[in-house]
């Protein structure tokens, strides 16, 4: 069952070609918690859904899928080359499990834009709040990078 998932958001993952030659879609992994691959589509200059597939390391056999909308500011650290906006945004998580987890998560990060390469490599902390089948705390995070197509 899980794999099956996972080669269902897997498939969502891949590229459009007419948007893969705009750049607008990234894919690449994700170190921390959760570990897995990580996508990221533009819907404009200064936004995008931001979203992942990956295991958990704080439970048994998890896996995590999570999709956030992320809102960019590209002025708060200015550099000479490339970009490095600061972004922050509202989303949704599931954790794939006997009993399954849902929350909201409130993703807070930086990604530095190489301004050659179709790169970019990012932080991210991500507060989250569970919602069922209990309520409590957690906090998601992690650093990647991503290629652009």
């Amino acid at each position: 069952m899980k794999w099956t998932i996972l080669v269902l958001v897997s498939l969502l993952l891949i590229p459009n070609p007419a948007i893969s030659q705009n750049r607008e879609f990234g894919l690449g992994i994700q170190l921390g918690e959760p570990t897995g691959l990580n996508g990221k589509l533009w819907t404009g200059s200064e936004n995008a859904f931001d979203f992942g597939v990956a295991w958990s390391f704080e439970g048994r056999d998890e896996m995590v899928v999570q999709t956030d909308y992320v809102w960019h500011a590209f002025d708060v650290f200015p550099v000479s080359k490339g970009e490095l906006p600061l972004y922050f945004g509202i989303g949704g998580r599931a954790v794939l499990r006997d009993d399954a987890l849902f929350g909201v998560r409130f993703p807070v990060g930086m990604a530095y834009m190489f301004e050659s390469t179709p790169l970019d490599i990012f932080i991210e902390v991500a507060p989250i709040l569970n919602l069922a089948p209990s309520t409590d705390f957690d906090v998601g995070g992690g650093l990647g990078i991503r290629f652009w197509f």
